[in-house]
Order: C-alpha cells, then structure tokens, then sequence
C-alpha cells in the first residue's frame, strides 16, 4: 500500500534534534518515497539523508508552533474582534467561507457530528495593495481624488481542519515537510530537463509532482481546499513508481536526486518560512499610517517559499454547528427543487 498520504508528526514531542528514531526513519522514506524511491538502491542512502532530514523537521515543527493562537471565527465574533472586518470585508462573505463547504463541510460529513463543538483549520489567503483616487477630510475641507493604498485579503482556503488545535498543528507539520519535498521533486524534474537521455524519468517525475499536488500535498492553491480521491491518486502513484523502477537505476542521476534532497532538506529555512507582517487599515481597507478608533492594525505571519509564492496563514477556530455538510446542502437543494 502506498502510504504517501500518512500522517506523522507527535502531537506534542521531545526538544529539537531528540526525536525517536522511529519518526526520523519514517521522514526519511517519505522523503524518498515523495521523490525518487530508486533512491533505496544507493548505498547508505538512510546515513546521507538522516542529517537533513532532522534539520528539516526541527524547522518545520519551529515553523508551525510559531504561528499564533487560533482566532475565533463566527458571525458574532465578526462584529466584535475588528480583525476579522480587516481579512473579510463582510460577514456574509466570513460565512461564505466558513460555510460553503469545502474542506469544512466534507470534515463534518466525515466525523459524523462526533467531535469536540469547535474545528480548528489553517486560513490561507493573499494579501491584495491597491492604488486608488479616494475622498480625505483635510481640517474644515473635503478632498476629493486623494491617492490612497487600499489593503485587501483574496482567495481564502481552508486547510488540514480538526477538532483540536494541537491536531491541527501536527498536521501542518506534515504539510510543511511534504512542501519541501514537492520543492525537492519539481527542482529534480526541472533538472532532468535539461539533461539528454532523460525525458521520460523527467515526464514521469512531473506527473507525480502534479499528481501529490491534486491530493494536496502542499501549500499551494492546486488542489487545496478540495477533496482528494486518495484510492484513485495511490493508483496513480503506484503506476509512476513501477515505470520509475522499470527505468532502472543510474547511479550517476540517482545521486544527483540524492543531493537535490539533502540540499532541500538541509537548507530547509531557505526554502520554507515566515515573516511577520503588519498593517493598519480603517473600516474601508484604507492604508493608514497610525493606529485610531477608526484603523486598526492587523499583525500576521505570511508563509513564503523559495519558488516565490506568499501567503497568509492563520488559524481559525470554528464553532461545528457554523459549518454545514454537503449533504446539508443537498437537502437544502433538493427541498427548495420541490
């Protein structure tokens, strides 16, 4: 069976570097696993990598504990924490988000309404600056035309809900580490590109890049917020990995697949991280300079990678009976279709 989409990750865990050899053995075959599992036929492959991967999940469990503590995230709340009018710019749209389904209402319908009444999930979303003519109260004048920078947040998904916030840090842990493999395999796919002799591997290495990005394997917009077809994605994989291993072994390429990885996971801070920002914005999403009564600041990590993708990330914490099921939704349709 392939177990590419198996959770790992303590929910808790020992300090950094002291993990028990049983999670660090398990990061490093998802690590090959995730890349190039011909990788097995070099010797002392586990020795390389086992440095690299430690790095790799001292960083990621640092990365995912160091973001904040969820927010709370309902229609009342909207009108009470001012945070929440800076990300939505109603609560109607608040509500959409929260209640259209999604990774949300599948986790509802999949838990059975069993669980603790609150879901925690990770809040992704891209932070929009536009220039626009706008009107300013200057002393007894109104001024009309005024150039103003307006701050918005767009595209906002949902990602890795449970009915806890530690669950759901542990799972992000998972993501963090899968996101540095997808980097790892689309730097070895771009690689063999430029390689002779090597554009089948290559082709097949896309298609299992592409593949682990639809089961959402990784932060990015493809596939996330969607519900993976796991059985259908591991028939995938598994095909990819028999042609991959029909291919054959070559000792040069396979150690230059090897060095990709360690690099990757080595250098794990340069190609995963986050930085804080801020931004004070009024009750119109003007860009203001100082906080008021009438613009409040909003500070947050944005998550960023050395592919050159950013976003915001925060966690939510989400009363269950906000969210409602797809079958919900499908009563309601079919109620209102007579």
């Amino acid at each position: 069976m392939f177990e590419l989409f198996r959770s790992f990750f303590a929910t808790g865990g020992p300090a950094a570097g002291k993990y028990p050899e049983s999670l660090v053995t398990f990061a490093i075959e998802r690590a090959v696993d995730g890349t190039d599992p011909r990788l097995r036929a070099l010797p002392g492959y586990t020795r390389k990598l086992k440095g690299a991967a430690v790095h790799a999940i001292d960083h990621v469990i640092a990365l995912v504990e160091g973001l904040p503590p969820a927010m709370d995230a309902t229609r009342q709340s909207f009108g009470e924490d001012r945070r929440l009018a800076g990300y939505f710019p109603t609560a109607d749209r608040l509500h959409e988000v929260l209640g259209a389904g999604g990774v949300l209402g599948d986790f509802v319908q999949r838990t059975g309404g069993i669980g603790s009444d609150r879901i925690v999930a990770l809040m992704m979303m891209e932070k929009q600056e536009r220039t626009v003519l706008g009107v300013e109260q200057q002393g007894d004048m109104v001024v009309y035309d005024v150039p103003q920078v307006t701050v918005g947040f767009i595209n906002h998904r949902l990602l890795d809900p449970a009915d806890a916030e530690a669950e759901t840090r542990r799972l992000l842990k998972r993501r963090a580490f899968d996101h540095l493999l997808g980097i790892a395999l689309g730097r070895i796919e771009a690689a063999g590109k430029a390689r002779a002799g090597l554009e089948q591997q290559c082709r097949l290495l896309g298609r299992k890049l592409r593949t682990l990005q639809a089961g959402g394997w990784t932060f990015d917009p493809a596939g996330a917020g969607q519900t993976a077809d796991l059985p259908r994605l591991e028939a995938q994989l598994e095909d990819i990995q028999k042609q991959l291993r029909e291919l054959g072994s070559d000792t040069g390429t396979l150690k230059f697949h090897l060095d990709t990885l360690n690099d990757v996971l080595g250098r794990a801070e340069e190609q995963l991280w986050t930085t804080h920002q801020s931004v004070i914005v009024d009750r119109k999403g003007v860009k203001r300079e100082q906080p008021s009564d009438d613009a409040i600041e909003l500070e947050f990590p944005e998550l960023n990678n050395a592919d050159g993708r950013r976003a915001v990330a925060l966690l939510l914490s989400i009363p269950r009976g906000e969210v409602r099921s797809r079958g919900d939704r499908l009563a309601d349709a079919q109620r209102y279709l007579g």
